[in-house]
């Protein structure tokens, strides 16, 4: 995300909006899609950020209607660990807008990259307050799909250091049982949507998803924020696809020497990164009691997918070569400062990453994306 323009280059600061209710005061991020502003709002005494898609995109059906997606799906959510939708619609002029609660703080991936690796005493609480926000949106029907550091955002709340808040919902899907008539479905059977180093095996085929995904995608963050390194070595997007289908995951106590973890915690990843979703955590508040069990010291048996077992590490001689950071995507709640956007979208082409022979032809392009 990259830093506003000066008042006079933006219409919308020091403009008041929804006859007053709010006044915008600066710009805290922009993307291709749009920007997020600080604004007040007097008759609560409080800030807000409000969220607006550029209004050259409002006739983008499909960009207005992943824009209306997020704001519907962060309405119907109050768990604490979720970033809070006040108000969602249209301004005068056509543009969408969502006004949301202010964040100050960073996000996972910021902490991560400033301070290194994060000690399991600082990052399990961290996780476990994720699968809190993720049950509550699952039990609502409402799958995240792009689970990654930078969708979640560390403040300091209710007396803690790191209290977490999950964000951007704009590609979030909501299940059948939540359809209603009239329901325009974005994702199409082929297409894929997410970001190549934290999608699960189904999402990386372009299958159909359950809560399962985002407990895979979860844990591959995990991994990365307990040791700076991602569970497999790729180079490229297409490798992350295919070895998230076919790939076995290093263990954690064996990524990073010299550095041990509770084998029940690798037992638990193994679990959580199980290629076939039905044989990981059955919820995400199942996945969030095993990582207290280990916060707490506490043994737990955990049931393994069938024939696994810690995972074995890479292969000899093949090269780590973790993907750069600054490569992957970046759709969380912009802030000032943060890294350029460089939303990828993933069409896949034909059946990706399948059995051995299996041809996958993916094409990934740039799509203006917030």
């Amino acid at each position: 995300m990259s830093a506003g323009p000066s008042r006079s280059q933006d219409p919308f600061i020091g403009r008041e909006i929804l006859n007053g209710q709010f006044k915008i005061l600066q710009k805290i991020g922009s993307g291709g899609m749009g920007a997020v502003y600080k604004a007040s709002q007097p008759e609560m005494n409080r800030m807000v950020a409000v969220k607006i898609l550029h209004p050259k995109l409002t006739n983008r059906q499909d960009l207005a209607s992943r824009f209306r997606r997020e704001a519907r799906a962060m309405s119907h959510l109050s768990h604490p660990n979720t970033a809070r939708v006040f108000l969602y619609g249209e301004l005068e002029d056509g543009s969408l807008y969502i006004v949301m609660e202010y964040l100050e703080g960073k996000n996972l991936n910021q902490t991560v990259r400033a301070e290194g690796p994060l000690s399991m005493d600082r990052a399990l609480p961290i996780l476990i307050q994720t699968c809190g926000a993720l049950e509550e949106a699952h039990r609502a029907g409402i799958i995240h799909r792009d689970l990654k550091p930078e969708n979640i955002f560390l403040c300091q709340q209710g007396g803690l250091r790191d209290f977490a808040k999950v964000l951007d919902f704009g590609l979030a899907k909501v299940t059948e049982r939540e359809m209603r008539p009239g329901s325009v479905i974005l994702t199409q059977e082929g297409m894929v949507f997410g970001t190549p180093e934290f999608m699960s095996p189904e999402q990386a085929q372009g299958k159909t998803l359950t809560p399962a995904s985002d407990i895979y995608s979860l844990a591959v963050i995990l991994f990365e924020v307990l040791t700076g390194k991602l569970p497999f070595d790729a180079k490229t997007a297409m490798d992350f696809l295919q070895l998230h289908v076919m790939g076995t995951p290093i263990a954690l106590s064996q990524r990073v020497p010299g550095r041990t973890f509770p084998p029940l915690l690798d037992q638990i990843m193994a679990r959580a990164l199980a290629k076939k979703p039905e044989e990981r955590f059955a919820s995400a508040a199942e996945f969030g009691e095993a990582l207290s069990a280990v916060r707490d010291g506490r043994e737990t048996p955990v049931m393994l997918p069938p024939g696994a077992s810690t995972p074995p590490p890479p292969d000899a001689g093949r090269p780590v070569a973790p993907i750069a950071k600054e490569s992957r995507r970046e759709t969380g709640h912009p802030r000032a400062g943060a890294r350029p956007n460089s939303t990828l979208k993933l069409a896949l082409i034909g059946v990706a990453c399948l059995v051995v022979g299996a041809v996958a032809a993916v094409i990934i392009m740039k799509l203006a994306g917030g």
